[in-house]
């Protein structure tokens, strides 16, 4: 059945910059607010852990906003028109991904009573490999966080401070400063209540999103389907062995970036950990899984919904397909659309940072400084902690806003949801390879020549791409770079290994 022919309502105006800063301002308002109510009396048991008394819904429903992110919600329906989709395929991956974090990462980390997932590396290698494991998340997400939080800050700035004179860097300070403002005392314990609140906004943007498209559009449920599933950007495979999103790659690749960003990652897994038992952190992964499935096709299912909306309207797409959603929602769908719209950016927004800042700390804390924050320390020990933590916490703020200032020259031509996966596979790879021998092999590392594999593996597979990229070759490099990096990272740990003698904490 062919999809029914769209009329367009276009009596409706775009939203002005006064009332999307007044929507920003309650929003932040409401945030301070549940805020200052979880983090009272929040020392360091609630910052790095939340006194392991999170409640395991609350973790699950909190992680979708993470996870998803102004990414998702961005540039996911931007890139439908450029590789329909095919982004479904890596998101089939993740399921298998998360499976192995339920049943294989999870029971290790609660096992040992890790709050730094990366003590794992110190306690089956040495100091240098944790801290070669949190370096190397300390990069990966002061990188993905900024392109994270970039998309939602471009869009401010072009709709709104543009038109006032602003300046983006300013704009960027602004965004930073107003999620050190609640993030900066009650850590994981005010984070799992500000995420769950954030998720929900986030979600209900996508769901409204669709069903005003589809009112305007004058389409009703089955119609709706119909015009969805007819759509020739509905295409999830691609066989083609030599394309970037060749099935086998997209999803094997998936597995792996799932467990890169999500089960080797520190801002995750510090949620995860807050759980009151091993059970409750598993049913929290397992609903948290099957939300990110639906959601994740109902935002390609937005995207179709966009550009078949600014083809009937006669729309001109934008250079960046990033800027077509907001394009549409603040300028051609009318107030409600941009209402809708501004909720799910904004939780993105602040969704997109906040954690990371709090993880962040935790990493440097706990395994740069191998600080101990137990009760058994002297309190005058923990005084001078607890003033130096909020410190580290404030620097981190102001590496995330460097990286932000720089981020726009990197995102120059193409979807950030490539970006911020490509930019996993060059620092996810080494983490991918430490974790992996610690697990599956009786290899002991120790010494400098942890860090120098890891950088040049990771330096390596960046050549190759560029030399292939620019080769002549048809062949294109899509997410299975992580899994290369990963190979190429485990080879030169092996060969740079001691003999298996007296491997400590083989698990």
């Amino acid at each position: 059945m062919a999809p029914a022919r769209f009329e367009v309502d276009d009596s409706r105006k775009a939203m002005s910059p006064a009332l999307i800063l007044a929507g920003v301002g309650a929003y932040f308002a409401l945030l301070l607010s549940v805020a200052w109510w979880t983090g009272r009396g929040a020392g360091s048991g609630g910052y790095f852990l939340g006194n392991r008394t999170s409640p395991w819904w609350a973790v699950a429903l909190g992680l979708i906003g993470d996870s998803l992110s102004g990414v998702s919600y961005i540039s996911v329906p931007g890139a439908v028109g450029r590789a329909q989709w095919h982004y479904l395929q890596v998101v089939f991956g993740y399921v298998l991904g998360y499976a192995i974090i339920i049943h294989v990462l999870l029971p290790l980390y609660y096992r040992m009573q890790l709050v730094s997932i990366y003590g794992y590396l110190g306690e089956r290698f040495d100091a240098t490999a944790q801290r070669t494991g949190a370096g190397f998340f300390i990069l990966s997400r002061l990188l993905g966080a900024a392109a994270r939080l970039y998309l939602a800050v471009n869009v401010f700035q072009i709709f709104v401070f543009d038109r006032q004179g602003v300046p983006y860097a300013l704009t960027a300070t602004c965004i930073i400063g107003l999620i050190l403002a609640y993030t900066l005392h009650g850590g994981i314990k005010t984070l799992v209540w500000t995420d769950l609140l954030q998720s929900g906004f986030l979600v209900a943007g996508v769901v409204l999103s669709v069903w005003l498209l589809a009112t305007r559009l004058h389409l009703g449920p089955a119609a709706l389907f119909d015009t969805i599933v007819s759509s020739p950007l509905t295409t999830v495979f691609d066989w083609r062995w030599e394309s970037a999103t060749y099935f086998p790659k997209q999803f094997f690749s998936g597995a792996a970036i799932a467990l890169v960003m999500t089960g080797l990652d520190q801002n995750t897994m510090q949620k995860n950990l807050s759980c009151r038992s091993l059970r409750d952190a598993q049913k929290n992964l397992y609903v948290f899984t099957g939300v990110m499935v639906a959601i994740s096709t109902v935002i390609l299912a937005l995207g179709v919904l966009l550009f078949e909306f600014a083809r009937l309207r006669g729309v001109t797409l934008p250079a960046r397909s990033d800027d077509l959603f907001p394009l549409l929602a603040l300028q051609h769908l009318g107030m409600a659309a941009g209402l809708v719209f501004l909720l799910g950016l904004t939780a993105a927004t602040f969704n997109s940072a906040d954690a990371v800042l709090t993880t962040l700390t935790t990493s440097f804390c706990l395994d740069g400084l191998r600080w101990d924050f137990s009760t058994a320390a002297a309190p005058a020990l923990v005084a001078r902690q607890e003033r130096w933590r909020r410190y580290i916490h404030l620097g981190f703020g102001g590496l995330l806003l460097l990286v932000l200032l720089f981020i726009p020259q990197l995102a120059r031509g193409f979807p950030v949801i490539d970006l911020v996966l490509k930019l996993s596979g060059y620092t996810g790879g080494p983490l991918l390879a430490l974790f992996g021998l610690g697990l599956f092999s009786r290899v002991r590392l120790a010494g400098p020549m942890i860090p120098v594999v890891c950088v040049l593996s990771a330096a390596g597979t960046a050549g190759l791409e560029y030399w292939v990229h620019h080769s002549g070759n048809s062949y294109r490099f899509g997410f299975e770079l992580l899994l290369l990096n990963a190979a190429a990272c485990s080879v030169g740990l092996f060969v740079a290994a001691r003999p298996p003698s007296s491997v400590k904490g083989l698990t």
